[in-house]
């Protein structure tokens, strides 16, 4: 199945690969940067990509908050031929 240009699809080799770990890590390192926050990464709950300039990453990571395990979404824009990696969004999934 082709990827269409801008459609969202699941990740091939999803929330498992290394590439996808290594890219929910950096969103909650950047977040944390941010936002001055301590949260700790656990793991990948679910994997999207999104073929625009490069891919746009739709990450739903599972982190801890204070020893509470929540949920985030966030979103990683990749272009690899320019060693390009931004944090798009992040933002706890339920919303706040």
């Amino acid at each position: 199945m082709a990827t269409k240009l801008g459609g969202i699809s699941d990740s091939p080799g999803s929330q498992n690969s290394a590439e996808i770990e290594s890219l929910a890590r950096f969103a909650v390192n950047q977040h944390n940067t941010k936002q001055n926050s301590l949260l700790e990464f656990t793991r990948v709950v679910k994997a999207r990509e999104q073929v625009v300039s490069g891919k746009l990453h739709h990450l739903t990571i599972e982190a801890v908050d204070g020893g509470e395990k929540k949920i985030y979404e966030a979103q990683v824009w990749v272009k690899p031929w320019l060693n390009f990696k931004e944090l798009q969004d992040f933002k706890h999934a339920g919303g706040d």
